[in-house]
């Protein structure tokens, strides 16, 4: 009984001891924007269920090979996955809600998420320095320092 008790405590511990990192994302789309928008607002619940979501917001295009205009919405979670892993199932996101290569020499986007933060460190520094970034991450009240 004993034997059994130490195994149970010393795995406790370990799936205690688990490391849960930050992460902020960045959503954006510029074609069907509701639609692709709202799919991966779906299925970023069902991967990482504490999120929360900022104010979609109207931003123009930043240069001049996509179209305006974007809608962005940030995002922020906590997750015990690595930042490969959050990235995979970002990937796996986007290629679900159609995203092709090819469109973007048209200056379609139809579904982008970025990792910006994660574990508390810049991933993405000129995303970070954008004006409807900075006002989002006030939004949700997290800072980059």
């Amino acid at each position: 009984m004993y034997k059994t008790f130490f195994i149970f405590a010393a795995n406790f511990k370990e799936i205690y001891q688990m490391n849960v990192y930050p992460c902020l994302l960045c959503i954006g789309s510029n074609y069907d924007r509701p639609i692709h928008i709202e799919a991966a607002r779906k299925s970023l619940i069902q991967h990482f269920p504490d999120i929360r979501f900022g104010e979609e917001m109207e931003t123009e295009a930043i240069g001049d090979k996509f179209y305006s205009p974007f809608s962005n919405q940030l995002a922020h979670f906590h997750t015990s996955l690595s930042i490969n892993e959050v990235r995979a199932i970002l990937k796996e996101i986007e290629s679900n809600n159609h995203r092709l290569a090819e469109d973007k020499a048209k200056g379609i986007v139809k579904l982008d998420i970025d990792i910006l933060m994660f574990d508390h460190k810049v991933i993405k520094e000129d995303d970070l320095q954008r004006d409807y970034i900075q006002k989002g991450m006030k939004a949700l009240q997290i800072s980059n320092n």
